[in-house]
Parts: C-alpha cells; structure tokens; sequence
C-alpha cells in the first residue's frame, strides 16, 4: 500500500459515517492541500456507493483548514436513479464543518453527439526532460509537493512572466495507477498559475475546486500532462483552470478552482 493509499483511507464507522485522517505530510503552511482533502473524500464516497458507477463530477468547498488528525465523513446519497447517483459529503472535525461536497456519478449514455476538439498541448515526453525537479521557490517548496514528482516544460515559478499560465508532466511519486481519487489530487498538485507572474511566494488557500474526469479510469502508473492557467486575479481572489491529459493525448480530467491570493 503507497502512502497515498494510506493517507486517504476511510474506515467505516456506521451506515454513512467514516473515519478519515488528514496527515501532516500534505499540508501547505497551516493546512492541507486541496486536492489532497479532495481526494480523501473521493474515497469515503466511493466507499459508500459502491463501484459500479464512474465519478463524473466533484465540487469541493473549503469551509476551514483542517488541522492534522482525525475527522470524520458523513456521505449521504441525495438521489440515485436508473444512471445517476447524487452524493454529498460532510467533513467534520473538532465539532465544526471543515469541508462540503458534492458528487456526481453515472455510467455512460447513448450519446446524442460526439466531439473531441481539446487538442493536448505540445510537449517533449517525459523521458526527454530528464530527473524529477523538486517544486522550490522563495522559501522552499511546501511539505505535499514530496509526495508528487514534477517534471516542468518551459519557465520554473517565480520569474515574471508575462501570462499566468504553466505546463509540465506530473505524477505521484511513488507507483499506484491513476485512478479517480489520484487525479482528483493532482488536480491541484502543481504550483498555482499566479506564481508564474510574481517573484515571491504567497499563500493561496482554495476556496473550492471541481473536478470532471472524462475519460475510463483507471490507467496504468504514468506521468500526465497537466496545463494550469488563470485569466484574472481581482480583490485577493483568482480563478484557475486546469486539464490532465494521458501521454497519448487522451482528456483524462479538467477543473476549475477559486482561490486567495494571501
């Protein structure tokens, strides 16, 4: 079992209700990264509705930063039809709400219309890039960034550039394939697109993330080429879009997140 196996687990306490944990080995300054509590989730409403259907969508909202330790996750199946199941997610901890969830998930439909007009961006594969570069930056890389091996294409953070905009390959560390809760995490595993424009690190705390994956999962341990870029950044917030692609150019996820820019 790999460490993120581990540190996303959920144990079953009742109907609904499951342990979780959030370890100190994912956190950014004060408290986990996003996609990390996103994917931890991810686990505990898998684990309640069971395999049979794909997860679609997750919208993620961070009401507070949880600390490390324990919480619980209460998962509740709002509906689920002939093809569709809705689920929400509470996260608790200390007595207070820290995240909510919502969760869609449903097996494939008779399509009305198929198109597939996202092209992947160019990039030499992995293999050219050389060694894993740590994610480093004024001050250091965060504690979670260990758990992931970067390879960027292009510009490192912190350099002015003149758009926010980034691309690399990425995937977990250690081997496990790719399946919902691993791209769920990688999601908002790379360094923020803001950090592209500015020569100092800063604080920015998700204020809530969604993620569509969009193709069958899972897939065999691999790299993914991830494009992370943001459009405007107004009144301490900006807005993040990111697509996942499989080196053989397949869509496998893209996510939209609010954050702070602290």
């Amino acid at each position: 079992m790999t460490r993120f196996d581990r540190d996303t687990e959920p144990e079953p306490l009742s109907e609904g209700r499951y342990r979780i944990g959030f370890d100190p080995g994912w956190f950014v300054i004060r408290g986990p990264n996003g996609g990390y509590v996103a994917a931890v989730l991810a686990r505990a409403l898998r684990a309640e509705v069971g395999p049979e259907r794909p997860l679609r969508s997750l919208t993620v909202h961070y009401l507070a930063a949880p600390a490390a330790g324990r919480a619980e996750a209460t998962v509740r199946v709002e509906r689920s039809g002939r093809t569709m199941t809705f689920a929400s997610v509470r996260c608790e901890q200390g007595g207070r709400t820290v995240a909510l969830a919502l969760a869609a998930l449903g097996g494939a439909f008779p399509p009305a219309v198929d198109y597939h007009d996202v092209e992947m961006p160019g990039a030499p594969p992995p293999e050219e890039l050389g060694a894993p570069q740590p994610w480093t930056g004024p001050g250091g890389g965060p504690e979670f960034a260990e758990r992931f091996d970067y390879l960027p294409v292009g510009s490192p953070p912190f350099r002015s550039a003149p758009r926010a905009q980034t691309l690399g390959w990425i995937r977990l560390r250690e081997p496990r394939p790719i399946d919902e809760a691993a791209l769920v995490a990688l999601a908002d595993a790379w360094w923020p697109a803001p950090y592209m424009v500015v020569e100092r690190f800063f604080a920015a705390p998700t204020i809530d993330l969604t993620v569509h994956l969009r193709a069958p999962l899972p897939r065999e341990h691999d790299y993914v080429l991830i494009e992370v870029r943001s459009d405007s950044a107004r009144d301490g917030y900006f807005e993040e879009d990111v697509r996942l692609f499989h080196r053989d150019g397949t869509l496998l996820a893209h996510g939209r997140q609010l954050a702070l820019a602290l």
